[in-house]
């Protein structure tokens, strides 16, 4: 039974870094379900993994930095494809390099540099994409499951997220204007992805994440990848501008009696 619809309908994907990645496991998942995966990569990397795991994939160079590649790459699945169904938006990036600093002394070249490719590259695909989708089609971001709450090793990139949470009700509302598109997000709580390895003291966090969970067990990538594409599915026709959030219960057991005894000893 072709429980998702998807057999045959493109996708775009943006974000497919490596096999450990949110973007990969959606690929995949969507490959199994018929769906016919187009996928923009930014380096040789990124090409090589995809070429491996999803050689009948179309490849796009784009970098989302770039608005002639952009425009490039838009131009290019026009011509070769016309129509798409959905696009998935899985890219989010943040300088390190100097470590973690307080949320006050955060650089002004840094913070709009991470917003440019972790928020606004989504507002700008909706806008360079929508004559090519489906006016019934789908467009799904990556986000996080709370962004209201300070974590130190995650810095500017939570404020970041909020600005993407928001910017999936505002692109809703406006490409309802003339078409049924929908949009939402995935609010993943901590998974272990090589991009998140990259955070310091991500290691930490991410550990504890899972004693919070309801089921003592981390969240798995894969389970995000489903709720992803269940959202880009015609099965979830009535969810629009929405986030949902997998954390496999973490949200509501910050005062897990066995968590809280150990912290006060």
């Amino acid at each position: 039974m072709d429980f998702l619809q998807l057999a045959g309908k493109k996708i775009l994907i943006f974000g497919i870094a490596n096999r450990k990645s949110v973007a990969f496991h959606i690929a995949k998942l969507l490959k199994e379900a018929g769906a016919e995966i187009l996928c923009s990569v930014q380096t040789p990397d990124q090409a090589r993994v995809v070429e491996k795991y999803f050689p009948d994939a179309e490849l796009f160079n784009c970098d989302v930095t770039c608005d002639q590649q952009m425009t490039a790459c838009m131009r290019k699945i026009k011509s070769s494809h016309g129509q798409i169904y959905g696009i998935v938006h899985s890219i989010a990036w943040a300088n390190y390099a100097d470590g973690i600093k307080p949320f006050h002394e955060t650089g002004k070249e840094d913070f709009l540099q991470a917003f440019e490719i972790s928020c606004h590259s989504f507002i700008r695909i909706a806008g360079l994409f929508k004559p090519l989708l489906d006016p019934n089609g789908a467009m799904v971001t990556i986000s996080i499951s709370e962004t209201r709450m300070a974590a130190e090793n995650y810095g500017y990139m939570a404020p970041i997220k909020a600005a993407l949470d928001s910017s999936v009700v505002f692109l809703a509302k406006s490409l309802s204007s003339d078409t049924n598109i929908r949009v939402n997000g995935v609010g993943a709580a901590p998974l272990k992805t090589s991009s998140s390895a990259g955070i310091p003291g991500y290691l930490d966090a991410y550990m504890y994440a899972e004693k919070v969970t309801l089921r003592k067990s981390a969240l798995k990538t894969p389970e995000v990848a489903n709720t992803a594409a269940f959202l880009l599915s015609p099965r979830s026709s009535g969810i629009n501008a929405q986030i949902v959030v997998v954390d496999a219960g973490m949200s509501v057991n910050y005062f897990d009696k066995e968590i809280v005894s150990k912290s006060l000893k």
